[in-house]
């Protein structure tokens, strides 16, 4: 989070949660999704409502007729849907507001996607653990002060991947199982080099809060947006989708484009409510390990947009036997998971790290060849150490290919900042006028997408043809084709420097006579 301000409200609300008793970050991140989703609830059926009103159509409110908890007799005819509005109950006492959660706000959240919805199937174990009032109160209180500071900010795009960010700090190294949160302007930066279109199916692997899912909707819907403004990093981005008033190509954004897949139940539930509270209504995230023999999806999607974990080896026993790369590195197996999923067609942006680029094992080498002689290999971009701070210090890049296409040349740029310190710190970086400076992320997409891209070596983006890197060893490190350039630097001889010294000498030794002359 850039905002000192955000920051410290964050830690504000981890303080509390740690007082009341939860002091495992995941189960904070996850109670703590469970309130923003009641709170985005709220928020989002009240701009639909007016968006429908602004555009003369019916809308249907969420929170219109009875709710009756699971358990309750016939004869019980239940409560009023808006009393679960999140305005209403949170000015209940405080005993009165946790009992109301706990036996019917909860309880309704869990079925909001219906019997056969992912949401509902991977929300029935969920359990909402604030075990005191005066903890829920004060929650309550501190998510309000955080909506109100991320609508001024103009930040809404992942408020609760950004919860996710700053908790994770407070485990060791890089979080549970390598986990740690790709930062959203890269993300963006990805999602923009992909440019998904509205009609594709969209997935992401190893999703996580599936910040990547709901940035590619996010730039899908700007192309149908009258609201389109600037967000912090320089991205433009609209969410009223005015413009898309096809229902059935509405229906299909909101229901059959993105797909997710993760290993980690928490991480499904909080992408899961992640995508519902930003608009789509049906998220289709499930529990799957995608390089496990229990998946085999291949050639169906559109778009893949992904940072796979980098967590080392895995049992070579769970992987899956249809993978033509005999390894146990999962960065390895992921790319060529990837390759596998897409479409004849369908483009790929994944993060990985460096190491992939110019490994010289065996394996290594047929990765590589599999993406530039069966895909159009489009873009290398190499991105520093810092990042992905304070999480970890691996050097990544971004590839960006085509399954299925023909590569002839590829472009690789050398990203130098992202507009934030390289440091753990990563602050914003800003110019001499006081405006922020987004270093290379908007460079980046205007040189990928310019049409006379150059050859020129000795600059910080080029092309170069397949040849020149079948020719060596299919390396795809950027220092491997990049030619430095060397200014020629003049020096005077011995003896001339010599004498020079010796008139500076003469001068000093003048000029401590003139002062001692004042002195006296």
């Amino acid at each position: 989070m850039s905002s000192q301000e955000l920051r410290n409200k964050v830690q504000l609300l981890w303080d509390k949660f740690w007082s009341g008793g939860i002091s495992n970050p995941l189960n904070a991140i996850e109670q703590i999704t469970y309130l923003l989703f009641m709170k985005q609830l709220d928020e989002l059926d009240t701009k639909r409502k007016d968006d429908a009103e602004f555009l003369k159509e019916k809308y249907e409110s969420l929170f219109e007729g009875k709710f009756k908890p699971p358990g309750m007799g016939e004869e019980a005819e239940g409560v009023d849907k808006d009393t679960l509005r999140w305005s209403h109950w949170k000015r209940f006492p405080a005993d009165d507001m946790l009992r109301h959660v706990q036996i019917m706000v909860f309880p309704f959240i869990k079925t909001m996607g219906g019997e056969s919805s992912h949401f509902t199937k991977h929300m029935e174990n969920a359990v909402f653990i604030i075990p005191k009032a005066s903890l829920l109160v004060e929650a309550v209180k501190s998510i309000d002060d955080i909506y109100d500071t991320l609508k001024a900010q103009n930040r809404f795009i992942d408020a609760q991947g950004d919860f996710y960010e700053h908790l994770l700090k407070q485990l060791s190294g890089a979080g549970k199982n390598g986990q740690f949160r790709t930062p959203t302007h890269i993300i963006e930066m990805i999602v923009e080099l992909v440019n998904p279109k509205l009609g594709h199916r969209i997935a992401d692997p190893a999703c996580g809060t599936a910040g990547f899912l709901l940035a590619a909707y996010k730039y899908i819907i700007t192309q149908f947006s009258s609201d389109v403004e600037e967000d912090e990093f320089g991205f433009m981005r609209g969410s009223l989708a005015d413009k898309l008033t096809d229902d059935k190509q509405r229906k299909i954004l909101e229901s059959k484009t993105f797909y997710g897949f993760d290993i980690d139940p928490t991480m499904i539930r909080i992408g899961l409510m992640n995508l519902m509270m930003h608009g789509i209504r049906e998220p289709q995230i499930d529990y799957k390990d995608t390089l496990s023999k229990g998946y085999n999806e291949e050639g169906v999607y559109d778009c893949i947009i992904a940072n796979p974990p980098f967590t080392g080896a895995i049992d070579k026993g769970d992987i899956n036997e249809s993978f033509e790369l005999d390894t146990t590195k999962s960065e390895l197996l992921f790319l060529e998971r990837i390759y596998k999923m897409l479409r004849i067609g369908g483009t790929a942006g994944v993060v990985i790290p460096q190491g992939v680029l110019f490994g010289s094992g065996k394996v290594f080498k047929q990765l590589r060849q599999m993406l530039i002689d069966r895909c159009e290999l489009k873009a290398v971009i190499s991105m520093p150490s810092g990042f992905f701070k304070p999480y970890t210090g691996v050097a990544t890049a971004v590839l960006v290919f085509v399954k299925g296409g023909e590569t002839e040349n590829v472009w690789f740029y050398d990203m130098k900042s992202d507009g934030l310190t390289l440091d753990d710190k990563r602050n914003e970086l800003m110019n001499k006028d006081g405006s922020r400076d987004f270093g290379d992320l908007h460079q980046v997409i205007k040189a990928f997408r310019s049409k006379n891209k150059i050859e020129d070596r000795k600059q910080q983006h080029f092309l170069v043809p397949k040849q020149v890197i079948v020719d060596n060893g299919y390396d795809l490190s950027y220092n491997r084709y990049h030619e430095e350039v060397f200014e020629e630097v003049a020096y005077d001889e011995p003896k001339d420097i010599l004498q020079k010294l010796g008139s500076l000498e003469d001068d000093i030794q003048k000029g401590i006579e003139e002062l001692k002359g004042i002195l006296r």
